[in-house]
């Protein structure tokens, strides 16, 4: 974790400076995305679920069941959504012919970011 704070010298040219700011992104913000946004959304689903079942209101019962269905589906997407775009993105770069659009430095510098 003290990695992705660490501002020193850009080894990589690639990055054209930008290390640092890839390194947040790709160690704090995608994990967040891919983790934290989901498992709130489940918990929430979960608490609604339990009100419900505490109120013994079986229309209510049906709506947060419902609800938390949909948060869980949600979250199953959220959780894919990082990956795809990497995914994506990697293959763009792969395929890329258009000799002015150099996809390689952003490729090797998103890997560099997560390596170190």
């Amino acid at each position: 974790m003290l990695d992705l704070f660490q501002i020193g010298v850009d080894t990589n040219d690639d990055c054209k400076g930008l290390l640092p700011l890839i390194r947040i992104i790709r160690k704090g913000v995608f994990p967040i995305v891919q983790i934290g946004i989901p498992l709130i959304l489940v918990i929430l689903g979960t608490i609604d679920l339990g009100k419900a079942v505490i109120s013994s209101d079986d229309k209510e019962v049906k709506a947060a069941q419902s609800r938390l269905i949909k948060r869980c589906i949600y979250a199953v997407a959220i959780f894919f959504v990082v990956t795809l775009v990497t995914i994506l993105m990697s293959i763009i770069a792969d395929n890329a012919n258009d000799a002015d659009v150099e996809t390689g430095d952003w490729k090797a510098c998103w890997t560099a970011a997560g390596a170190s």
